[in-house]
């Protein structure tokens, strides 16, 4: 029995961590490209603006400080993004819809198992991480994580600013930005993101005989394209030295991105 128990430890760790395709359901591309309603995020914002801790590389959010009334704040307003029908949006408003949505959905997943020291602890025992639960449901269609961000997010806007914009909790992930995903600068948001990370630590590092990069350019290497595509991307964005393709690593910290 422990022979078995050992093999398949190491081929849960073998497996630790494997970046869905992106494969859209198609249910969700509709849109109402000349629809000019906006969807309040009034309620999340609130919530950022009291727990978000800002600091200079590094956003951290107090998990533990959240009270009862706010814990039904965040309640209300997943629900209310739920009663929406996102088809019925243009496509700037749906982007904010889902990854704000997203990120507020991540939060209220750690508070409610809080405390614990990385989102991966949460989901079964063969499972890393909680993306695959059933999470939302909207127009009656059940949604995890993970299909908001790699069948709906991912597929059909095909950007790979996408992955600073959506936050899994963890230290080594792009920042849970301190604004609210807005429909009409959203551009701006996104570059504002990618710069904040290439030019982080836990986005970039570098001396003088290696690069160390995030595991996300790794994982989601056909959104960022080969390697020379990749370094353009990061040194679009890079303000310090530029990199280059020698001695390339990968590396993240999957610690949860808690203020103590």
């Amino acid at each position: 029995m422990r022979i078995v128990l050992s093999l398949l430890c190491i081929l849960w760790s073998m497996t630790i961590f494997a970046a869905p395709k992106a494969d859209l359901l198609p249910y969700w591309q509709d849109q109402l490209a000349t629809d000019q309603r906006q969807i309040n995020h009034h309620q999340w914002q609130q919530l950022l603006d009291k727990y978000l801790v800002v600091q200079p590389q590094q956003t951290l959010f107090r998990y533990g400080d959240v009270t009862t009334a706010d814990k039904q704040q965040l309640s209300n307003y997943i629900n209310q993004l739920s009663d929406l029908d996102p088809r019925q949006y243009n496509r700037n408003v749906q982007f904010s819809y889902w990854v704000n949505l997203y990120n507020a959905l991540t939060v209220q997943l750690i508070i409610n198992n809080y405390p614990i020291t990385s989102i991966t602890k949460l989901g079964g025992f063969f499972s890393f991480g909680p993306w695959d639960q059933p999470m939302v449901t909207i127009n009656n269609k059940t949604l995890s994580l993970n299909d908001i961000e790699h069948r709906i997010l991912r597929p059909i806007w095909r950007d790979p600013r996408i992955h600073y914009a959506v936050n899994c909790a963890s230290l080594g992930c792009p920042d849970l930005l301190p604004q609210v995903f807005d429909s009409q600068q959203l551009n701006h948001q996104l570059d504002a993101a990618a710069s904040r990370f290439i030019n982080s630590p836990k986005g970039v590092r570098t001396n003088s005989t290696q690069t160390t990069l995030s595991s996300i350019y790794d994982w989601y290497s056909a959104d960022f394209g080969n390697q020379q595509a990749l370094l353009q991307h990061i040194n679009h964005y890079r303000v310090h030295k530029k990199i280059t393709a020698k001695n390339i690593k990968f590396d993240y910290n999957w610690l949860l991105n808690r203020k103590l």
